[in-house]
């Protein structure tokens, strides 16, 4: 989200770098560029009038400090202005009830409310240590019923069966008696959608809030719907007391105008962003760190929190000590740094974090980014196709063997002879990683096997390793 947003940002803002002042002359330009920016991300056009006016306040007669360049206070102001718009702080769930507290998930239909409802369970469970039950009062979508039960059995929470025969209203009711029995910390309430807002729709969702009382109410609007979400958002707003905002499919092809318009039109917060399709792909809404995202600076504390969940410390440490005790460092290790790098959601979710990637990404750093992730997935099943005797000593793998590895894994012998090179390489600079000053000595390693393209030799790239 926000890649074409963050490159017409960079150019609008390159053009006032180098003035000793800002003036109302100087950013008159730049502030008509950022409009243009923000319309075509699909922004809501009161959010950026709004918006364009309070920077121009802010910015017009500014002193630079000693610190600062013109660009950079005016950075400094449109960060400040896209932080306020979005939020301010994150604001968490308020789940300070007598349990089970109650959570009643509302949208429109396709807007990702089910998946929605799974990615929260398991977040509430993981992070939070709660036990979760789910149930899905969608009686209109068999689908949907399905498709809820299989997610709660996938991620381990507790699923309250229900059918289509049955009316939302008993289906909630009888979900929270249950909960209560088993004595579940919080209880989420799917409820249906429609392809529209209509007054049957909103009779029933109010009927349900009536019913469970619960303590929070999340409006889920799918991001790439653009200013349409927070019209949507405001429809919804209007007849149930929302108390936030999950933007889902924030993955996809989306402008970012749904991120900028939501919190200005409705008031209430953005609390979570979905992130990919598996069940862990949803964070909390940082308003600071998306907003550093935006204007490309970067977003490393999500990415150090990203790190610190879900890298295998086991067998990091494990790797680590292997290491230092000069043990080499095999195929079976490889493939596991593949997993490791896969699990961070790959090089493209990790490269949208750091400072500076989406200028690179104006310039076919996406394309590079994509080709090298496939390239690790083909290195994986690689890697897969060999005999564990094969992983653990590469070395015995002869002509033969490379042509049934090759075989197996569907493709040719020259990628196998690649996926080996590039072990041999990484394998050489763990060697200078266990050594005495090790760390100084691989990164030149590195430096060195880096051509001027970036990227491995032979079109892949080192997964990361810990």
């Amino acid at each position: 989200m926000f890649k074409n947003l963050t490159e017409r940002l960079n150019q609008s803002l390159k053009s006032i770098t180098g003035q000793a002042r800002l003036t109302e002359d100087n950013i008159k330009t730049t502030l008509r560029e950022v409009r243009m920016a923000l319309l075509e991300a699909d922004v809501a056009l009161p959010v950026v009038k709004a918006f364009i006016e309070n920077v121009k306040v802010r910015a017009v007669g500014t002193e630079v400090t000693q610190a600062l360049d013109p660009g950079q206070q005016f950075i400094k102001i449109v960060h400040a202005e896209l932080v306020q718009v979005m939020g301010e702080t994150n604001e968490s769930l308020n789940l300070a009830a007598q349990p089970p507290a109650v959570i009643l998930m509302a949208g429109l239909q396709g807007a990702g409310k089910t998946t929605a409802t799974a990615k929260l369970a398991r977040l509430l469970m993981e992070r939070e240590k709660k036990s979760v039950m789910v149930v899905s009062a969608d009686v209109y979508r068999p689908a949907a019923i399905k498709q809820l039960e299989t997610l709660a059995i996938e991620i381990g929470a507790q699923h309250f069966p229900s059918s289509v025969d049955e009316k939302p209203i008993n289906i909630a009711k009888n979900a929270l008696k249950a909960a209560k029995k088993q004595h579940v910390d919080v209880l989420i309430v799917d409820t249906a959608g429609r392809l529209a807002i209509d007054q049957d729709m909103m009779a029933e969702i109010q009927q349900l809030h009536k019913a469970v009382s619960p303590v929070e109410t999340l409006f889920v609007v799918d991001a790439m719907t653009g200013q349409d979400a927070a019209n949507t958002a405001k429809a919804f707003s209007d007849a149930l007391p929302l108390t936030g905002v999950i933007l889902s499919k924030t993955d996809g092809d989306a402008r970012g105008g749904a991120a900028l318009s939501v919190r200005h039109i409705t008031g209430k917060p953005i609390k979570f962003m979905g992130i990919g399709e598996k069940t862990d792909a949803i964070e909390p809404f940082y308003p600071d760190r998306v907003a550093s995202r935006i204007l490309d600076m970067g977003d490393m504390l999500s990415l150090i929190e990203e790190v610190e969940r879900k890298v295998d410390k086991e067998k990091a440490e494990k790797l680590a000590k292997k290491i230092q005790k000069g043990k080499g460092f095999d195929l079976q290790d490889f493939r596991e740094q593949i997993d490791q790098m896969s699990n961070l959601g790959g090089l493209s979710s990790l490269m949208d974090k750091l400072p500076g990637m989406g200028q690179m990404g104006a310039a076919g750093m996406a394309n590079q980014m994509s080709g090298a992730e496939n390239q690790m997935g083909r290195m994986g099943v690689i890697i897969d196709s060999m005999t564990p005797s094969e992983r653990r000593f590469p070395d015995k793998i002869n002509g033969s063997r490379k042509r049934r590895i090759a075989m197996g894994s569907g493709v040719q012998i020259q990628d196998v002879n690649r996926v080996l090179k590039q072990h041999k390489q990484m394998q050489k600079m763990m060697k200078k990683v266990g050594s005495k000053g090790g760390m100084a000595k691989m990164m030149r390693g590195m430096k060195g096997m880096m051509p001027p393209g970036g990227g491995m030799p032979g079109g892949g790239m080192p997964p990361g390793f810990h």
